[in-house]
């Protein structure tokens, strides 16, 4: 594989995730704080899984405890989703949408998908296919490939032999 290629698709993931921080910071300053762009994801996960368990939704959404804790604890008080008693387990606590958490994660799906019709505006029916199928493709790649990653460098934790340049077998 062509190393110029695979560098033009890295440096467009590194664009691609700058401007996503860069936006949702943006949000959260344009709102006071009032909307934590990272915080919906648990909503939408929760929307899609059914109510979990803590870990469990840290684990869904490859986050630490400590975050999910203080983005539930935003989205409790302002009544987005609560704590119910574990049907399988009383003693434990699981999470859920509420009526309003519905309601806002709509409104938010709504102005996402109006946003991502203007960007994809020009694309034909069939580049979008193409775009969501490879998109998919690479994501699921990803999440396949990073755990080798992580241990990869987690095995040279200083980091100098990792980035050594590897030995030629020519």
């Amino acid at each position: 594989m062509d190393d110029g290629l695979v560098d033009a698709i890295a440096y467009e993931i590194a664009r691609l995730t700058k401007l996503r921080d860069r936006t949702n910071a943006q949000i959260a300053a344009i709102t006071e704080g009032e909307i934590e762009p990272a915080a919906y994801a648990i909503l939408f996960q929760l929307i899609h899984s059914g109510p979990v368990r803590s870990g469990a939704l840290a684990e869904a959404l490859y986050s630490d405890a400590s975050t999910i804790s203080r983005q539930v604890a935003s989205l409790v008080k302002r009544g987005l989703i609560e704590r119910r008693a574990d049907p399988a387990d009383g003693r434990v606590s699981v999470l859920d949408v509420t009526a309003a958490g519905r309601a806002v994660a709509t409104q938010i799906r709504a102005r996402r998908n109006e946003s991502l019709r203007r960007m994809l505006a020009d694309w034909t029916p069939e580049e979008l296919d193409t775009f969501s199928t490879q998109l998919h493709r690479f994501v699921d790649g990803y999440e396949v490939t990073r755990q080798r990653m992580l241990a990869d460098i987690a095995a040279h934790k200083d980091l100098q032999s990792y980035y050594a340049p590897a030995e030629s077998n020519s």
